[in-house]
C-alpha cells in the first residue's frame, strides 16, 4: 500500500528517541529511532539531523553516498513527504575551499577527498613527488594563515604552551627524516576480490615516501616539562583544525614511549621533501610518526596532549582497528580489539600491471616493499634504515 504522506512540521516533531527519530532523504520519511546507537559514527552524530533531512550531514560525511547505505537507511522507511512539500534545503559545500589537485590523482572520492597515484608512476622515484602523494582526508580541508597560527601543547595539571609556526622553527632544531606513511585502506581493492570489504576501493598507491622536516615531538615535550619517562601507560593525542559538522576535531593518539623515544624520530613537520607542507598533506603542521599507520599522523595540527588515556576520537575508537575475518559489522565489538598503531609487510608489483601482456624473454619488473616500525624487510635490502625509520625500497 501506498505510504502515509507527512509534512515537514510533522517530521520535525521528531527529534528525540522519546518521540521516535525521524529524518528525510529526498522525499521519503525514516523513523531511524533504532539505529541512532548502532550508528558507526556515534549517536550524538546520526542526531544532529533528527527531524530534519539527512543531506547537509551527508555533505559532509560522503562515506554515505554508497549504495549499501541506502539500501540499509530504506528499512527504516516511514513515509513520504507530501507532494507541496518544498525540497530541502541545499546544503552548502563544505568542501568548496579545497586546494586543487594534480590531474594524475585516481581518484577514490572527491568529499572529502582521497586518492592515489598510478602506479606507473610510483615507483618512478624513491621520494614520491608532493603532487602525486596519496592523500587521505576524512574531512574538509581547512584554511589556515600561518600568521596567527598556534599549536597548544597541554598535559596533566594544567600545563600548558602556545607555539607559533616561526618558534617552532626557532626554539627547536630542524631535524629530517625520510619515512614511508600508508594508509591502513592500502590494496582494500585487492581485497575485496577475495571477500567484499567496505570503505575506499584503494589500489596499490595509497603509500608515499618523502622527506619530512621539522621539529621533534621529544624535544617540543620535553621543553614544556614532560619527563622523558613517565609510569605506567600513557599517551600523547594530536587533534587537527579539521572538524566535523559539531565542531568536532580530527584526532588519533600514540604510546607516550614512541612519542619521547630518541630513535622514535616522530616529528611535528612543516616540510615535505624540502618545501613547505601542502595543504593536503597538513600545512602549517603535521605530525609524522615513522612505521605507524597513516591514520595516527594527524594533518593540520592544532593541539598536541599527554594523557593517562587514548585519543577519545572515533577515529581512535571506532575505527583503524583489526579483526578476526568471522568478525562483520553486525557483530563488531570496537572497544575488543587495540588501536592499530605499527603496520605489518606491505609489497606490490607497480609494472607490469595485473593482465597486462608482456613480450618474451628479458623482463624488468618495478614494485615497492616496505615494513612498519623500522623492521627491515627482505626486498628493502640494503635500503633498510635505522630503526627509528620504516625500512623501503623501490625495487627494480
Amino acid at each position: 500500500p501506498p505510504y502515509p504522506l507527512y509534512t515537514r512540521e510533522e517530521v520535525g516533531r521528531h527529534r528525540a528517541p522519546a518521540d521516535r527519530v525521524w529524518v528525510t532523504h529526498g522525499t521519503d520519511v525514516f523513523d531511524v529511532t533504532d539505529f541512532v546507537e548502532l550508528h558507526p559514527g556515534g549517536a550524538d552524530k546520526i542526531l544532529l539531523a533528527a527531524g530534519g533531512a539527512l543531506e547537509p550531514f551527508w555533505a559532509l560525511y560522503a562515506v554515505h553516498q554508497q549504495p549499501h547505505v541506502l539500501e540499509l537507511l530504506r528499512e527504516y522507511k516511514v513515509g513520504e513527504l507530501r507532494p507541496d512539500e518544498a525540497p530541502a534545503p541545499g546544503a552548502q559545500d563544505p568542501f568548496a575551499g579545497d586546494p586543487p589537485r594534480h590531474p594524475g590523482l585516481r581518484v577514490n572520492s572527491e568529499r572529502p577527498f582521497n586518492a592515489e597515484p598510478p602506479p606507473e608512476l610510483l615507483a618512478e622515484s624513491f621520494l614520491t613527488p608532493n603532487e602525486l602523494f596519496f592523500t587521505r582526508n576524512h574531512l574538509p580541508v581547512p584554511a589556515v594563515d600561518a600568521g596567527s597560527y598556534r599549536l597548544r601543547v597541554e598535559g596533566p595539571g594544567g600545563r600548558a604552551l602556545s607555539l607559533s609556526l616561526q618558534e617552532l622553527r626557532s626554539r627547536f632544531p630542524k631535524h629530517e627524516v625520510t619515512a614511508t606513511l600508508q594508509c591502513a585502506g592500502n590494496r582494500r581493492a585487492d581485497m575485496s576480490r577475495v571477500r567484499p570489504v567496505k570503505g575506499l576501493a584503494w589500489d596499490i598507491g595509497a603509500i608515499g615516501t618523502a622527506r619530512w622536516g621539522g621539529a621533534r615531538l621529544r624535544d617540543v615535550l620535553l621543553h614544556a616539562g614532560f619527563a622523558e619517562e613517565r609510569a605506567g601507560e600513557w599517551h600523547v593525542c594530536f587533534e587537527g583544525l579539521d572538524t566535523d559538522g559539531t565542531g568536532a576535531p580530527y584526532g588519533a593518539s600514540i604510546p607516550y614511549g614512541k612519542a619521547m623515544s630518541a630513535a622514535g624520530d616522530v616529528l611535528l613537520a612543516y616540510e615535505m621533501n624540502g618545501a613547505e607542507l601542502p595543504r593536503d598533506h597538513g600545512f602549517p603542521l603535521r605530525a609524522v610518526v615513522p612505521g605507524v599507520v597513516g591514520a595516527r599522523n594527524v594533518k593540520w595540527l592544532r593541539r598536541v596532549a599527554v594523557s593517562a588515556a587514548e585519543s577519545p576520537s572515533h577515529w581512535q575508537q571506532k575505527d583503524y582497528k583489526g579483526f578476526a575475518p568471522c568478525v562483520d559489522w553486525d557483530t563488531v565489538d570496537y572497544g575488543s580489539a587495540p588501536a592499530i598503531q605499527e603496520l605489518p609487510v606491505q609489497s606490490a608489483i607497480t609494472q607490469p600491471r595485473p593482465g597486462a601482456a608482456v613480450p618474451p624473454g628479458e623482463l624488468t619488473v618495478k614494485g615497492y616493499a616496505w615494513s612498519g616500525g623500522g623492521r627491515p624487510s627482505a626486498a628493502a635490502g640494503s635500503a633498510a634504515r635505522s630503526a627509528a625509520e620504516p625500512a623501503a625500497a623501490i625495487a627494480e
